[in-house]
């Protein structure tokens, strides 16, 4: 299934990591770009038993979602992510859910690092940029056929 990047859904959760109630996953207004990045730690090493090719393990996993929006004053999920600039330790603590069409639906407790809130020429409409860094291992819930 192919389908437009547009029509994923994602849901901040406004009571940070105590959100558990699906009412607590705010939808964000006004989102232009949602960006996935994956890094991985690879460890490599070369034994002498393999004749100079080298082996390798995957150790460790990262994921960042940056959502670029619009500044919306007045709704709710724009508010809240806005609302976490200044915060510094546990309090800039969260989360996200990404709902792919079709259903499944990618979790992950992050670290939200707000990198813009407004700002830009006279006929710009203020920006609302913000990167969450995976802190702990997200789930992937497939969709159920």
């Amino acid at each position: 299934m192919v389908y437009p990047a547009g029509l994923l859904q994602i849901r901040v959760w406004s009571k940070g990591r105590s959100t558990t109630a699906s009412t607590d996953k705010l939808p964000i207004m006004d989102v232009e770009t949602l960006d996935f990045t994956f890094s991985n730690g690879v460890e490599n090493w070369t034994p002498y038993e393999t004749s100079g090719w080298q082996r390798a393990l995957m150790t460790a996993k990262a994921a960042s979602v940056t959502v670029t929006a619009k500044r919306n004053i007045g709704d709710a999920g724009n508010d809240y992510i806005a609302g976490l600039f200044m915060t510094n330790g546990e309090d800039a603590n969260s989360g996200l859910d990404i709902t792919f069409p079709g259903g499944s639906v990618f979790s992950m407790p992050a670290v939200v690092n707000v990198t813009s809130i407004g700002g830009g020429a006279a006929t710009d409409v203020s920006p609302l940029v913000a990167e969450f860094q995976s802190d702990g291992e997200p789930t992937y819930t497939p969709a159920t056929t």
